[in-house]
């Protein structure tokens, strides 16, 4: 028996410059970089990995970072925001240091977002990402960087999605395990029974059509046990005629993808790693001592370093160093 899914694996979006956006996730948020490696499905294309210390599954947010690209166009059916967990009373710490670095930020409406105290501010290529006081259990922040532990991102705390038929995505939701929780005006509430990275809130409005490119969500996954596991849901969805991939080697993990009714792309990534990917219980690179700045190439991509190492722009990794009080 297929058992629900506790959460959020992780979430990707679509970028602009691959420095500009280090320094943003790894510097002015203090997210580590896990993994510096290349979009498997386009291998001149870099793969950025953050998350917190060892990269724990739920706390992942990756970038496909595509410099030459269009800018994107937020809309259905897509995602609209990322939202990351910090402590409790620690905005005010966020608000002076987003300030400090010169990011705009404005509170988030509580009474809309059913009770959520945060902040909502854009990365370098407009992508909407909120920060949400989020009280939960022990995390392991990224402290080696210049955010203090009190006030460092704990994980993910959920995602805002705008589906073509919130009706459709709600019926793939609760398949997954989420159930619904509350709602305020167009915004649907739906979580995992998990402790962490367990929000899907859903927008019930008008909306342009979505259009892919830097500064829009790619997709959210949820967390899973195994590839066994995988196997189980790929067969319950072609059941239930969803349009769904075959099960993918992601190298760090096993993966589908699964668009339902809503047209809202969704991925099952295992918390297990595969068999020839690295060990570790998380993402991150378990040789590094602090950001991942070498390329990770899994092995069949090997005999191509040279040819992709010289068509990659290269980059200095987010700052390190002290935390600031």
């Amino acid at each position: 028996m297929l058992s629900d899914t506790p959460g959020l694996h992780h979430v990707t979006g679509i970028v602009g410059e691959a420095e500009a956006h280090a320094a943003f996730y790894g510097g002015t948020l203090g997210l580590r970089l896990l993994r510096r490696t290349v979009n498997y499905e386009d291998f001149l294309q870099y793969h950025l990995y953050f998350g917190d210390a060892t990269g724990s599954p739920g706390s992942v947010f990756t970038v496909f970072p595509d410099p030459n690209a269009d800018p994107g166009r937020t809309g259905k059916p897509g995602y609209e925001a990322v939202a990351f967990a910090v402590p409790p009373d620690s905005l005010g710490y966020w608000r002076d240091r987003l300030s400090d670095r010169g990011v705009e930020a404005d509170p988030l409406d509580a009474d809309a977002r059913l009770g959520d105290r945060g902040l909502a501010l854009a990365d370098p290529s407009g992508t909407r990402v909120e920060l949400v006081e989020t009280p939960g259990p022990d995390a392991d922040p990224w402290t080696e960087g210049p955010v203090p532990a009190a006030h460092a991102i704990r994980g993910l705390h959920g995602v805002t999605a705008l589906p073509a038929d919130p009706y459709g995505t709600a019926s793939v939701l609760e398949t997954l395990g989420f159930e619904y929780e509350a709602e305020s005006g167009d915004r649907v509430r739906y979580r995992a029974p998990g402790d962490r990275a367990a929000v899907v809130d859903l927008l019930d409005r008008d909306a342009a059509y979505l259009r892919e490119g830097p500064g829009t969500l790619h997709h959210a996954a949820v967390r899973v046990a195994d590839r066994e596991t995988l196997l189980e849901w790929h067969e319950l969805f072609r059941e239930r005629g969803y349009d769904v991939s075959r099960v993918k080697d992601r190298h760090f993990f096993h993966s589908l993808y699964v668009r339902g009714p809503g047209g809202l792309l969704v991925e099952l990534a295992t918390e297990a790693p595969t068999a020839e990917g690295p060990p570790g219980p998380g993402l991150a690179d378990p040789a590094a001592t602090g950001h991942a700045t070498e390329l990770y190439l899994p092995p069949r991509f090997a005999e191509d370093r040279e040819l992709i190492e010289s068509q990659l722009p290269r980059f200095d990794g987010p700052e390190s160093g002290s935390a600031e009080e």
